[in-house]
């Protein structure tokens, strides 16, 4: 429970902190921390406007990717404190519990019958195809080298004592941030900032989104930053004792936030035809976690 309440309470700040690092590197003041959330307040307060071309599909599609947001938070363990929904392979369902509401996002944005939004959710069901490989290995990898399938098991058992536990451990980092960035349409796959239909994703794909279901979905991509930190979080904290965890998670929720608007000020957008190649290396660092875990267990001489 613990765990679920903190991954609420960072997605509160982390947009806010990752605007702000982008604004501290170009030189501005930029707005306070807690805009994002104020923004998402005033879109909750307005009435959403549907076209006569929609379908119910369009209307519940929000709620469905935030509520698949909150049921993978409930996967996600704190420490030795397993997250409030824990079983055997509950990663494969945190996988995909987060592509059902991909899913209706998507289908949301064919259901306008657009030819832009169309084109949108084309290119992000295929960056979501291509971007799962890499978590599975990730994720099997750290299983295979535990010999457990849960979360908090798997988190639990993986220690952080040698160079290659430390390079597994990093490797692994770098690629979840990076399947985050994809996930949420961000820096360098895409520009949550550009409104030029021929290299818009995301943004295109919800151009008729507005008021209260715009604010749902603005607060899902804030929601789904923390929980992927909280991945990252339980990579390192393993078995510290329980007083440690929280400070700890929201220090690494801080660093991860400001790699995150760090990335997003010094990258530039790939080409859309590079995007595919990027995120098929992402599962080429992926496999050199597979090989460390066989290496370590010794199955791999």
């Amino acid at each position: 429970m613990v765990g679920f309440i903190l991954i609420i309470f960072a997605s509160l700040f982390f947009t806010g902190i990752l605007n702000r690092i982008k604004s501290i590197a170009s030189g501005r003041k930029g707005p306070g921390i807690l805009q994002p959330v104020k923004d998402i307040i005033k879109l909750f307060r307005k009435r959403s406007v549907y076209s006569r071309t929609t379908s119910i599909i369009f209307q519940i599609a929000p709620s469905i990717y935030l509520a698949s947001v909150i049921m993978a938070a409930l996967l996600v363990p704190l420490g030795q404190s397993r997250g409030l929904l824990s079983f055997s392979g509950d990663f494969v369902f945190f996988a995909y519990i987060l592509a059902v509401g991909k899913f209706f996002n998507i289908i949301s944005g064919l259901d306008t019958g657009s030819s832009f939004e169309g084109m949108g959710s084309s290119r992000e069901s295929l960056l979501s195809m291509l971007a799962e490989p890499a978590f599975f290995i990730i994720m099997g990898s750290l299983g295979l080298l535990t010999g457990y399938t849960s979360f908090s098991e798997i988190f639990t058992a993986f220690y952080l004592g040698t160079h290659i536990t430390y390079a597994l451990a990093g490797i692994s980092t770098f690629v979840i941030i990076m399947l985050c960035m994809i996930e949420n349409s961000r820096m360098p796959v895409d520009d949550p900032k550009t409104h030029l239909e021929l290299t818009m994703i995301h943004e295109v794909m919800v151009l008729d989104n507005s008021g209260f279901d715009l604010g749902l979905i603005l607060y899902t991509s804030c929601l789904k930053f923390s929980v992927y930190g909280a991945l990252i979080v339980n990579l390192f904290i393993g078995n510290t004792p329980v007083l440690l965890n929280i400070p700890l998670f929201l220090v690494i929720q801080f660093f991860f936030a400001v790699v995150t608007g760090i990335i997003e000020s010094f990258f530039a957008r790939f080409r859309m035809g590079h995007n595919a190649q990027f995120v098929l290396v992402l599962t080429s660092l992926s496999l050199m976690v597979f090989m460390g875990a066989l290496m370590i267990v010794g199955k791999l001489t």
